[in-house]
């Protein structure tokens, strides 16, 4: 009796030591907060801050390990995509009979063009319709080169489009407009003053241009009379050489004491 007593007390301390140890573990299982300072942390509590700490630093491993696979996947995909993308451009150049010469000369040449044309685009409507000839050069040498077998080439078919595109819209149409001759006691016009007034070019400088418009009926600069009806052509910012080379000739011969 006293050994199944014995037995019986023995098996109550071992439940009681195990379900004490069971609740010891489970109470020290739960990290402290991240709120809570280090400094501040109990052993038990430091000890679960570490291996926390740890199992964060394995699962950011996994994840570092996992991204450069597949990094290095993608790098070889890409590699394989740029050699069939070489070996492509290679097929389209014998099927047109190029080079990579060829090539580069057609992109340099095209360059040239597409940098006439933006400086172009930043002119004056005036001066686009002075240099329309500038604009017609240009869309035949664009058409020349879309007439090479290069221009089919991915890289600079949609360019050539959207360029002929940007070329055709450079074209302007002259527009010449007229001005009454005044008196010279009530408007003091002389080409100089005309010239100079805001609604003509704001500049008396360009005085040689209307002469040169109206040549027909201005021989000498100097004289123009009331009533008569000037062609004022659009401006086109700095006077043409003809216009500069008339001037010139008009002060030789001032000079002279040759104007009539």
């Amino acid at each position: 009796m006293s050994q199944k007593i014995k037995n019986t007390t023995v098996l109550t301390m071992l439940f009681l030591a195990f379900f004490s140890a069971s609740l010891f573990a489970q109470k020290n299982t739960v990290p402290p907060p991240d709120s809570k300072p280090d400094l501040e942390l109990k052993c038990e509590e430091a000890d679960l801050r570490i291996k926390q700490f740890e199992e964060r630093i394995r699962n950011l491993t996994r994840e570092l390990e996992n991204a450069r696979a597949e990094v290095s996947r993608i790098e070889a995909e890409i590699a394989v995509q740029g050699q069939r993308l070489i070996d492509c451009n290679a097929e389209i150049l014998r099927l047109i009979g190029a080079t990579e010469a060829d090539l580069e000369a057609f992109r340099q040449q095209l360059g040239v063009i597409d940098g006439r044309v933006r400086q172009m685009r930043g002119l004056s409507n005036d001066i686009l319709a002075e240099r329309r000839a500038e604009v017609q050069a240009l869309e035949a040498e664009l058409n020349a080169l879309r007439g090479n077998r290069i221009s089919v080439i991915p890289e600079f078919f949609d360019r050539i489009v959207a360029l002929a595109r940007d070329i055709r819209s450079l074209y302007r149409e002259k527009t010449t407009s007229t001005y009454t001759v005044g008196t010279w006691a009530r408007d003091r016009d002389c080409l100089w003053n005309i010239a100079g007034r805001s609604e003509i070019y704001s500049d008396p400088f360009h005085w040689p241009r209307i002469w040169q418009a109206n040549t027909n009926i201005i021989r000498n600069p100097d004289l123009i009379f009331p009533g008569q009806v000037l062609q004022i052509p659009p401006a086109a910012g700095s006077l043409s050489d003809e216009e500069r080379r008339a001037e010139r000739q008009y002060w030789r011969n001032r000079n002279a004491g040759n104007v009539e």
